[in-house]
């Protein structure tokens, strides 16, 4: 048995990962914004501890976790599972949008888990699993600076599995497909208040004007994703990344296959620039 710290359980995969973390016996924290919006089987649940979170909030987060230990003594799993999405072309999207994405998808992450850190350190072990995207590491037209995001999130996971190795901290970065989660509802999506009808007819926009017809007929099963999220946690070697969906694997396949055609009419001219003369 472990305790399990999850952000975002309000709905969709945190929620599904907090269900299937409690019937592996797992205490579990759940972190959200508003605890009545906690679905009833989570809120009643006799190993389920509710706490107040918005991980944008320093205070919060400090508060929030100091709670879970005091509950439960530790926390050994830490899932970063908040974020939201914004929706435009690059050229629409303001600063303030911008920056807004990126203050819960990247530093609410940076917040918790920096809070985490020392009860894991002290601990001498932990499990940090960082929900990310197939928009992690293929860009997605319409959605850049959400792809930007995630992008930051893959990285910083990285980094991080080698930074706290010494200290037997693991750190996993998740990377689904599309999964019929309320990512694409407007309760969870943003959309650039500008619109340029340059970008009309393409890609962009297509993203942009397609995304309700795409809601909820995506093709993951987020109750599957979440089982698999929870069962490859609980092994006893995180793998870096965990794809979860055909999707995500065909994307990267793609993605690999491209970058792979578009580096090498140069690898020789590119070991060049080592050269002295």
């Amino acid at each position: 048995m472990a305790t399990w710290f999850i952000t975002g359980a309000t709905r969709g995969l945190g929620a599904e990962i907090a269900r299937h973390a409690l019937k592996a016996g797992h205490d579990v924290a759940v972190g959200a914004r508003n605890v009545d919006a906690l679905p009833d089987d989570l809120r009643d649940a006799e190993r389920c501890h509710p706490v107040t979170l918005d991980v944008t909030d320093q205070a919060q987060v400090d508060r929030a976790v100091a709670q879970v230990v005091d509950r439960f003594a530790t926390i050994d799993v830490l899932v970063n599972n908040a974020g939201r999405l914004l929706v435009g072309a690059l050229e629409e999207v303001t600063d303030a949008e911008a920056r807004s994405l990126f203050d819960v998808n990247v530093f609410g992450l940076i917040n918790v888990t920096r809070a985490v850190l020392p009860t894991m350190r002290a601990a001498g072990g932990g499990k940090i699993v960082h929900i990310g995207s197939r928009a992690g590491f293929e860009g997605e037209p319409g959605a850049s600076l959400y792809s930007a995001s995630k992008f930051a999130v893959a990285g910083l996971s990285e980094a991080l599995a080698v930074e706290l190795g010494p200290f037997g901290i693991q750190s996993m970065v998740v990377e689904p497909g599309a999964f019929r989660t309320d990512l694409l509802d407007a309760s969870s999506r943003s959309v650039a208040e500008a619109r340029l009808a340059a970008y009309d007819g393409t890609p962009a926009h297509l993203v942009r004007d397609g995304i309700d017809a795409f809601n909820h007929a995506q093709p993951g099963d987020p109750v599957k994703g979440a089982a698999l999220i929870v069962e490859v946690t609980d092994g006893e070697a995180l793998p870096s990344h965990l794809l979860v969906g055909g999707d995500a694997y065909e994307r990267l396949e793609a993605k690999n296959a491209m970058v792979a055609a578009h580096i090498a009419p140069w690898r020789s001219r590119s070991l060049a620039t080592a050269h002295g003369d």
